[in-house]
């Protein structure tokens, strides 16, 4: 089985963050990592060299196969900001309706900006992840004792 390549480093998020061209990038960067860091209350981390991740979980697949991850997070690409969310954001669509100009993936959103969005409704999008991990890592302990 493949390795994970995306793993935690010791890179610094803040130094990353600041290396990014677009001042309106390292703007909404440093907006999502606050307010990620204040709805997690882990600091930022480095994952790979271009993932700026908020706590982290151990999944295991069906398969057996174990990893390690982060809880959300965010990358600065070309086209957009790519966030990460720990959940099937489809369960979300009453919220996905009112937070403005974006597009998805099942656990990712995709956004130009943040100018473009409604910040509150995002910030329950991330709560929202977080609920549906808590209750992820609740289901999996209880079938672990089973």
């Amino acid at each position: 089985m493949a390795e994970l390549k995306t793993k935690r480093t010791t890179a610094s998020a803040s130094a990353f963050i600041e290396s990014q061209g677009a001042e309106q990038t390292r703007r909404d960067c440093k907006e999502l990592a606050a307010v990620m860091k204040e709805i997690i209350g882990s600091p930022a981390k480095m994952w790979g060299t271009s993932i700026v991740g908020f706590g982290k979980c151990q999944l295991k697949y069906d398969s057996g196969r174990e990893l390690e991850w982060f809880n959300v997070g965010f990358a600065p690409r070309k086209q957009n900001l790519t966030l990460y969310l720990t959940c099937d954001l489809s369960k979300h669509a009453k919220l996905l309706k009112k937070l403005g100009k974006y597009k998805a993936g099942k656990g990712c959103l995709y956004i130009k900006t943040l100018d473009e969005i409604d910040r509150e409704v995002l910030k329950e999008l991330i709560r929202a992840s977080m609920h549906d991990m808590e209750n992820f890592r609740a289901e999996a302990n209880k079938a672990k004792r089973k």
